[in-house]
């Protein structure tokens, strides 16, 4: 895959990072997204405690390390044009991965924090089935109010959305309309909220992670 992609708007030629295993030998592909402040190379060590050596690790960073700058349950068009530029990075990543054999059928997408969110907004506009999505504290993006007349070909999808009830960034109440928004659409989702969880990634997360992405060890 390329180091860079080309998209509209502010997040045109940023990087992209690979690991695990070769695109011509992997079962499958783990797209990983990045937080706020954070970058492609932190994502790829999580992906090592993935223990998902079968699948190629593939994570875009973010210009500037930052998806879009306001929080995301802002008025969507504050967060404008980063955005929509950010949804085209993972569309342009996901696009490639199927142009080198790879399916969005054999495609999971993991994302923490600013990442899960921008993941959780792609994969349901995507209008397309996934192997998995996995928001780790995060949720669907915009204000309350915000129309969700997301297409439904994200159905059979399984969904793990991870969060602490108590999360200094992220609504509980938003997780769970995440929750009902996919499971509107049909996907498989397996919601777990953690109880007085700071806001970072559990090691019991990650093992609901690992049992997921072995679905595609064979």
């Amino acid at each position: 895959m390329d180091r860079s992609l080309h998209v509209p708007g502010p997040h045109d030629g940023a990087a992209i990072m690979q690991g695990g295993a070769p695109l011509a030998t992997a079962k499958g592909a783990l797209i990983l997204v990045h937080g706020r402040g954070a970058n492609a190379a932190g994502m790829l060590e999580l992906a090592t405690y993935a223990e998902a050596e079968h699948l190629a690790w593939v994570a875009p960073e973010a210009v500037g390390n930052t998806w879009y700058p306001y929080p995301f349950m802002t008025a969507i068009e504050k967060n404008q044009p980063w955005l929509d530029s950010a949804l085209a990075l993972l569309g342009a990543v996901s696009a490639k991965l199927e142009a080198e054999g790879i399916p969005v059928a054999r495609q999971f997408l993991l994302g923490f924090s600013q990442g899960a969110c921008l993941s959780l907004e792609f994969a349901a506009r995507s209008n397309a089935r996934w192997a998995g999505i996995i928001g780790l504290s995060g949720g669907v993006i915009g204000p309350a109010g915000t129309p969700r007349d997301y297409p439904a070909g994200v159905a059979g999808t399984p969904v793990f959305l991870g969060c602490s009830d108590v999360d200094s960034h992220i609504p509980v109440t938003r997780v769970h309309e995440t929750r009902d928004i996919f499971t509107r659409l049909g996907a498989v989702v397996d919601e777990h909220i953690y109880p007085g969880m700071p806001h970072t990634i559990a090691d019991a997360e990650m093992v609901t992670v690992r049992r997921l992405l072995a679905t595609l060890q064979s």
